[in-house]
């Protein structure tokens, strides 16, 4: 158990385990800023679909 506390002082001393947080922030502000665009870019695509139906169906 001793050992496995040094480990992790250990670990939480070095550089990394900050720069790994730091790339698991970083990952994770690029899937949001990612999933915000796929979101508009689909908005947009559905509002053509449906202004192409609307003349289509004229």
């Amino acid at each position: 158990m001793n050992t496995t506390i040094q480990s992790v002082g250990r670990f939480f001393k070095s550089e990394d385990g900050p720069t790994s947080v730091e790339y698991c922030f970083m990952i994770g502000f690029i899937l949001l800023v990612c999933i915000a665009a796929i979101g508009a870019v689909g908005d947009a695509t559905l509002i053509r679909y449906q202004e192409a139906e609307a003349e289509i169906t004229k």
